[in-house]
């Protein structure tokens, strides 16, 4: 086994050629991290290393480390392909579907606590009218109305919402 004086004369004498081997393999941007991995494969493999000539070693473990930068290289594309597919799947801008939400939350804040709780559990929980007219204690028909009534006044108040914005960007562009 190496001692540590003995691995870094082995690392001062091998390293450029180790480095050579590794840049005319996967170019200079991977070339020092092949260098480093292979030296820290070294390094905890070092009873393994031939005491004669240590040089056809390391490049075969810079060899192993360069398959397996290059692995990692195909999975990162893989993903980054995946990822803009599945970005493209998404549709509308995320920045739109937030600006909307933000609306919707700013028009429900004006509502009545019974208009709330009408409209959430129908759209927020996922209630049927039949189930939620039983959580709010009254029939079918009588939550039906309501349910309208409330629906009807969140849109009066989104489009209060959108008629501020709209006015605040007016007002924006006019100073600028």
């Amino acid at each position: 086994m190496l001692n540590q004086e003995e691995f870094a004369a082995l690392f001062d004498a091998c390293r450029p050629r180790v480095y050579a081997y590794a840049v005319s393999r996967c170019g200079r941007r991977l070339a020092e991290e092949v260098v480093s991995e292979t030296f820290v494969v070294a390094w905890r493999r070092r009873d393994d290393i031939p005491a004669k000539n240590a040089l056809p070693w390391l490049l075969g473990v810079a060899r192993n480390v360069i398959r397996d930068v290059h692995r990692e290289e195909l999975r990162r594309a893989a993903l980054d392909d995946a990822l803009h597919g599945w970005a493209d799947e998404i549709g509308p801008d995320v920045a739109e579907e937030v600006a909307e939400r933000a609306a919707v939350l700013r028009a429900l804040a004006t509502l009545s606590d019974e208009d709330k709780e009408v409209l959430m559990l129908v759209s927020w929980h996922g209630l049927t009218s039949v189930e939620a007219a039983k959580v709010v204690g009254s029939s079918r028909s009588a939550f039906f109305v309501r349910l309208h009534r409330a629906r009807r006044r969140l849109k009066a108040a989104m489009d209060d919402v959108t008629a501020v914005r709209a006015r605040r960007a007016l007002v924006s562009e006019e100073e600028q």
